[in-house]
Protein backbone atom coordinates (compact mmCIF):
# COMPACT_ATOMS: atom_id res chain seq x y z
CA UNK A 1 0.00 0.00 0.00
CA UNK A 2 1.51 3.40 -0.83
CA UNK A 3 0.85 5.59 2.42
CA UNK A 4 1.97 8.95 0.37
CA UNK A 5 -0.92 11.14 0.05
CA UNK A 6 -1.96 14.62 0.17
CA UNK A 7 -4.26 14.82 3.23
CA UNK A 8 -3.10 16.56 5.99
CA UNK A 9 -1.70 13.78 8.02
CA UNK A 10 -1.33 14.33 11.85
CA UNK A 11 -0.41 12.12 14.85
CA UNK A 12 -0.54 11.89 18.18
CA UNK A 13 1.17 9.95 20.29
CA UNK A 14 0.61 9.10 24.27
CA UNK A 15 3.34 8.24 26.47
CA UNK A 16 3.72 5.81 29.31
CA UNK A 17 6.94 4.74 31.13
CA UNK A 18 6.91 1.27 28.85
CA UNK A 19 4.68 1.85 26.13
CA UNK A 20 4.05 4.25 22.56
CA UNK A 21 0.56 4.34 21.96
CA UNK A 22 0.30 6.17 18.26
CA UNK A 23 -2.57 7.41 16.44
CA UNK A 24 -2.89 8.36 12.82
CA UNK A 25 -5.40 11.31 11.90
CA UNK A 26 -7.61 10.96 9.16
CA UNK A 27 -6.15 7.95 8.09
CA UNK A 28 -7.76 6.30 11.34
CA UNK A 29 -4.21 3.71 12.21
CA UNK A 30 -3.49 2.89 15.29
CA UNK A 31 -0.81 0.93 17.02
CA UNK A 32 1.61 0.72 19.89
CA UNK A 33 4.98 0.26 20.24
CA UNK A 34 7.54 -0.46 23.90
CA UNK A 35 9.24 3.28 24.70
CA UNK A 36 12.58 1.48 24.10
CA UNK A 37 14.97 1.80 21.10
CA UNK A 38 13.56 -1.00 19.54
CA UNK A 39 9.97 0.29 19.77
CA UNK A 40 10.90 3.64 18.65
CA UNK A 41 13.12 2.44 16.00
CA UNK A 42 9.31 0.86 14.62
CA UNK A 43 7.39 3.18 14.97
CA UNK A 44 9.86 5.73 13.19
CA UNK A 45 9.53 3.32 10.39
CA UNK A 46 6.28 3.41 10.09
CA UNK A 47 5.82 6.82 10.53
CA UNK A 48 7.95 7.69 7.34
CA UNK A 49 6.00 5.97 4.99
CA UNK A 50 3.50 9.08 5.36
CA UNK A 51 3.76 12.91 4.46
CA UNK A 52 3.12 13.85 8.28
CA UNK A 53 2.06 17.70 8.87
CA UNK A 54 3.04 17.09 12.38
CA UNK A 55 3.57 14.10 15.08
CA UNK A 56 2.25 16.02 18.41
CA UNK A 57 3.61 14.35 21.75
CA UNK A 58 2.41 15.84 25.39
CA UNK A 59 5.59 17.18 27.33
CA UNK A 60 4.60 14.53 30.34
CA UNK A 61 8.50 14.70 31.42
CA UNK A 62 11.53 13.07 30.47
CA UNK A 63 9.91 9.74 28.95
CA UNK A 64 9.30 11.48 25.31
CA UNK A 65 12.68 12.63 24.78
CA UNK A 66 13.72 9.29 23.31
CA UNK A 67 11.16 9.43 20.76
CA UNK A 68 11.56 13.43 20.49
CA UNK A 69 15.03 12.60 19.67
CA UNK A 70 14.54 9.92 17.22
CA UNK A 71 12.15 12.02 15.45
CA UNK A 72 14.68 14.84 15.12
CA UNK A 73 17.18 12.00 14.05
CA UNK A 74 15.08 11.16 11.27
CA UNK A 75 13.75 14.75 9.99
CA UNK A 76 10.31 13.60 11.24
CA UNK A 77 7.92 16.99 11.99
CA UNK A 78 7.09 16.81 15.82
CA UNK A 79 5.62 19.88 18.49
CA UNK A 80 5.89 19.29 22.04
CA UNK A 81 2.73 20.02 23.41
CA UNK A 82 1.62 21.50 26.73
CA UNK A 83 -0.79 18.86 28.37
CA UNK A 84 -2.80 21.75 29.63
CA UNK A 85 -3.78 23.02 26.13
CA UNK A 86 -4.19 19.32 25.21
CA UNK A 87 -6.71 18.98 27.98
CA UNK A 88 -8.62 22.31 26.93
CA UNK A 89 -9.21 21.03 23.86
CA UNK A 90 -10.45 18.22 24.96
CA UNK A 91 -12.99 20.28 27.11
CA UNK A 92 -13.93 22.38 24.29
CA UNK A 93 -14.82 19.05 22.35
CA UNK A 94 -16.41 17.44 25.22
CA UNK A 95 -14.15 14.48 25.19
CA UNK A 96 -13.94 12.96 28.93
CA UNK A 97 -13.69 8.94 28.28
CA UNK A 98 -9.96 7.87 28.49
CA UNK A 99 -8.04 5.47 27.25
CA UNK A 100 -4.61 5.25 25.77
CA UNK A 101 -6.39 4.77 22.26
CA UNK A 102 -8.77 7.59 22.88
CA UNK A 103 -5.50 9.87 24.50
CA UNK A 104 -3.63 8.96 21.66
CA UNK A 105 -6.78 9.99 19.41
CA UNK A 106 -7.27 13.31 20.83
CA UNK A 107 -3.77 14.13 20.62
CA UNK A 108 -3.72 13.27 16.92
CA UNK A 109 -7.33 15.98 16.66
CA UNK A 110 -6.11 18.66 18.67
CA UNK A 111 -2.69 18.73 16.43
CA UNK A 112 -5.47 18.90 13.18
CA UNK A 113 -7.57 21.22 14.60
CA UNK A 114 -5.31 23.79 16.64
CA UNK A 115 -1.66 23.82 14.13
CA UNK A 116 0.57 24.26 16.89
CA UNK A 117 3.44 25.48 15.34
CA UNK A 118 6.56 22.84 15.04
CA UNK A 119 8.62 22.32 17.66
CA UNK A 120 12.74 23.79 17.03
CA UNK A 121 13.69 21.64 20.34
CA UNK A 122 17.12 19.89 19.75
CA UNK A 123 17.99 17.22 22.06
CA UNK A 124 21.29 17.03 21.30
CA UNK A 125 21.57 20.72 22.33
CA UNK A 126 19.52 19.56 24.94
CA UNK A 127 22.05 17.29 26.29
CA UNK A 128 25.51 19.46 25.15
CA UNK A 129 23.87 22.40 27.31
CA UNK A 130 23.06 20.27 30.58
CA UNK A 131 27.16 18.94 30.32
CA UNK A 132 27.96 22.59 29.86
CA UNK A 133 25.89 23.63 32.62
CA UNK A 134 27.45 20.76 35.05
CA UNK A 135 31.22 21.19 33.70
CA UNK A 136 30.82 25.09 34.86
CA UNK A 137 29.55 24.27 38.39
CA UNK A 138 33.09 21.70 38.85
CA UNK A 139 34.83 24.29 37.43
CA UNK A 140 33.10 27.06 39.89
CA UNK A 141 33.79 24.52 42.72
CA UNK A 142 37.48 24.32 41.47
CA UNK A 143 38.18 27.97 41.43
CA UNK A 144 36.62 28.27 44.92
CA UNK A 145 39.03 25.93 46.32
CA UNK A 146 41.69 27.68 44.85
CA UNK A 147 40.67 30.82 46.43
CA UNK A 148 40.40 29.57 49.10
CA UNK A 149 44.22 27.83 49.36
CA UNK A 150 45.03 31.49 48.21
CA UNK A 151 44.00 33.10 51.43
CA UNK A 152 45.96 30.33 53.45
CA UNK A 153 49.30 29.79 52.17
CA UNK A 154 52.24 32.06 52.39
CA UNK A 155 53.04 34.39 49.19
CA UNK A 156 55.53 32.71 47.18
CA UNK A 157 53.29 29.77 46.97
CA UNK A 158 50.16 31.96 46.17
CA UNK A 159 51.67 32.84 42.86
CA UNK A 160 51.45 29.66 41.83
CA UNK A 161 47.35 29.73 42.53
CA UNK A 162 46.97 33.55 40.35
CA UNK A 163 47.63 31.54 36.97
CA UNK A 164 45.81 29.06 37.62
CA UNK A 165 42.69 31.05 38.52
CA UNK A 166 43.38 32.85 35.11
CA UNK A 167 42.74 29.67 33.69
CA UNK A 168 39.63 28.68 35.31
CA UNK A 169 38.26 32.49 34.23
CA UNK A 170 38.90 32.00 30.92
CA UNK A 171 37.32 28.28 31.11
CA UNK A 172 34.23 29.69 32.76
CA UNK A 173 33.51 32.72 30.17
CA UNK A 174 34.22 29.53 27.17
CA UNK A 175 31.43 27.99 28.58
CA UNK A 176 28.75 30.41 29.24
CA UNK A 177 29.48 31.99 25.99
CA UNK A 178 28.78 28.15 24.44
CA UNK A 179 25.38 28.06 26.43
CA UNK A 180 24.24 31.71 25.30
CA UNK A 181 24.45 30.44 21.65
CA UNK A 182 23.02 27.17 22.64
CA UNK A 183 19.95 29.18 23.47
CA UNK A 184 20.11 31.52 20.33
CA UNK A 185 20.12 28.62 18.41
CA UNK A 186 16.57 27.35 19.04
CA UNK A 187 13.30 29.27 19.26
CA UNK A 188 11.98 27.25 21.88
CA UNK A 189 14.69 27.73 23.93
CA UNK A 190 14.82 31.67 23.17
CA UNK A 191 11.34 31.73 24.30
CA UNK A 192 12.09 30.11 27.98
CA UNK A 193 14.78 31.90 28.42
CA UNK A 194 13.21 35.17 28.26
CA UNK A 195 10.44 34.34 30.06
CA UNK A 196 13.03 32.73 33.09
CA UNK A 197 15.23 35.37 33.02
CA UNK A 198 12.09 38.36 33.27
CA UNK A 199 12.16 36.98 37.14
CA UNK A 200 14.38 39.01 39.39
CA UNK A 201 17.55 36.20 40.36
CA UNK A 202 17.11 34.12 37.13
CA UNK A 203 20.16 34.94 34.98
CA UNK A 204 21.26 33.56 31.86
CA UNK A 205 22.75 30.29 33.88
CA UNK A 206 20.09 29.52 36.02
CA UNK A 207 17.64 29.48 32.71
CA UNK A 208 20.51 27.30 31.11
CA UNK A 209 20.22 24.76 34.20
CA UNK A 210 16.53 24.95 34.14
CA UNK A 211 16.11 24.14 29.85
CA UNK A 212 18.40 21.76 29.98
CA UNK A 213 18.00 19.44 33.37
CA UNK A 214 14.28 20.26 34.24
CA UNK A 215 12.21 20.29 30.80
CA UNK A 216 9.06 19.40 32.45
CA UNK A 217 8.48 22.47 34.33
CA UNK A 218 5.86 24.68 32.95
CA UNK A 219 3.97 21.23 31.92
CA UNK A 220 3.41 19.29 35.36
CA UNK A 221 1.61 20.67 39.18
CA UNK A 222 3.15 23.00 41.88
CA UNK A 223 3.61 19.77 43.98
CA UNK A 224 5.73 17.56 41.20
CA UNK A 225 8.12 20.53 40.37
CA UNK A 226 9.08 21.44 43.52
CA UNK A 227 9.96 17.32 43.52
CA UNK A 228 11.72 17.36 41.41
CA UNK A 229 13.97 20.01 42.04
CA UNK A 230 14.14 18.47 45.57
CA UNK A 231 12.68 21.72 47.83
CA UNK A 232 9.39 20.10 48.49
CA UNK A 233 9.36 18.85 52.58
CA UNK A 234 8.68 15.43 53.17
CA UNK A 235 7.34 13.84 56.34
CA UNK A 236 9.08 11.32 58.41
CA UNK A 237 6.94 9.96 60.07
CA UNK A 238 6.62 6.25 61.66
CA UNK A 239 4.05 5.04 64.35
CA UNK A 240 4.57 7.65 66.99
CA UNK A 241 7.60 8.74 65.76
CA UNK A 242 6.57 12.52 64.61
CA UNK A 243 10.13 13.85 63.08
CA UNK A 244 10.74 17.08 61.42
CA UNK A 245 9.69 17.72 57.21
CA UNK A 246 12.99 17.57 55.57
CA UNK A 247 13.46 17.85 51.64
CA UNK A 248 15.69 15.16 49.71
CA UNK A 249 16.44 14.08 46.33
CA UNK A 250 15.39 16.42 43.53
CA UNK A 251 18.18 17.46 40.86
CA UNK A 252 20.79 18.77 42.43
CA UNK A 253 21.96 20.59 38.91
CA UNK A 254 18.79 23.07 38.92
CA UNK A 255 18.66 22.89 43.29
CA UNK A 256 22.23 24.57 43.15
CA UNK A 257 21.69 27.09 40.82
CA UNK A 258 18.57 28.09 42.48
CA UNK A 259 20.10 28.80 45.73
CA UNK A 260 22.55 30.98 44.47
CA UNK A 261 19.67 32.89 42.10
CA UNK A 262 17.72 33.30 45.19
CA UNK A 263 20.37 34.67 47.18
CA UNK A 264 20.28 37.06 44.99
CA UNK A 265 16.84 37.65 44.79
CA UNK A 266 16.68 38.00 48.43
CA UNK A 267 18.56 41.10 47.86
CA UNK A 268 15.68 43.14 46.20
CA UNK A 269 12.14 43.62 47.08
CA UNK A 270 9.37 42.74 47.09
CA UNK A 271 8.27 38.97 46.90
CA UNK A 272 11.32 36.98 48.05
CA UNK A 273 12.81 39.15 50.37
CA UNK A 274 9.71 40.11 52.29
CA UNK A 275 9.10 36.15 52.40
CA UNK A 276 12.70 35.57 53.71
CA UNK A 277 12.13 38.28 56.47
CA UNK A 278 8.80 37.26 57.61
CA UNK A 279 10.25 33.35 58.07
CA UNK A 280 13.69 34.21 59.70
CA UNK A 281 11.56 36.47 62.19
CA UNK A 282 9.24 34.32 63.50
CA UNK A 283 12.41 32.16 64.20
CA UNK A 284 12.99 29.51 60.97
CA UNK A 285 16.66 28.94 60.46
CA UNK A 286 17.62 31.23 57.42
CA UNK A 287 18.50 28.00 55.37
CA UNK A 288 14.98 26.83 55.57
CA UNK A 289 13.33 30.33 54.89
CA UNK A 290 15.45 30.48 51.59
CA UNK A 291 14.23 26.62 50.59
CA UNK A 292 10.79 27.93 51.31
CA UNK A 293 11.69 30.63 48.79
CA UNK A 294 13.08 28.93 46.15
CA UNK A 295 9.72 26.38 46.43
CA UNK A 296 8.00 29.29 46.26
CA UNK A 297 10.52 30.82 43.14
CA UNK A 298 10.12 27.00 41.57
CA UNK A 299 6.35 27.27 41.81
CA UNK A 300 5.97 30.84 39.95
CA UNK A 301 8.18 29.52 37.16
CA UNK A 302 6.27 26.99 36.98
CA UNK A 303 3.22 28.96 36.39
CA UNK A 304 4.40 31.30 34.33
CA UNK A 305 6.27 28.90 31.69
CA UNK A 306 2.69 27.11 31.37
CA UNK A 307 1.03 30.22 31.03
CA UNK A 308 4.02 31.83 28.77
CA UNK A 309 3.70 34.88 30.49
CA UNK A 310 6.71 37.18 31.78
CA UNK A 311 7.76 37.91 35.52
CA UNK A 312 5.25 40.68 37.09
CA UNK A 313 6.52 41.49 40.38
CA UNK A 314 3.82 42.08 42.94
CA UNK A 315 4.13 46.14 43.62
CA UNK A 316 4.97 46.71 47.36
CA UNK A 317 2.30 47.41 49.51
CA UNK A 318 2.43 50.86 51.18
Amino acid sequence: MNSKTNQNINVGVDTGKFQLDIYIRPIGHFFSVTNDDKGIKEAVKQLKKYQLERIVIEATGRLEMPFIMACAESKLPFVIANPIHVKRFAGAIGQRAKTDKLDAQLIAHYGEAIKPPLSTLKPDIMRSMSDLVARRNQLLAMQTMEKNRLQILPKELAMTIKPVLTAFKIQIEKIEAKIVKHIESCLDYQAKNTILQSMKGIGKIAAASIISNLPELGYINSKMASALVGVAPMNKESGRFKGMRKIQGGRHQVSTVLYMAMMSAIQSPPIFKATYQRLVAVGKPKKVAIIVCIRKMVVTLNSMLRDGVLWEAPKAQS
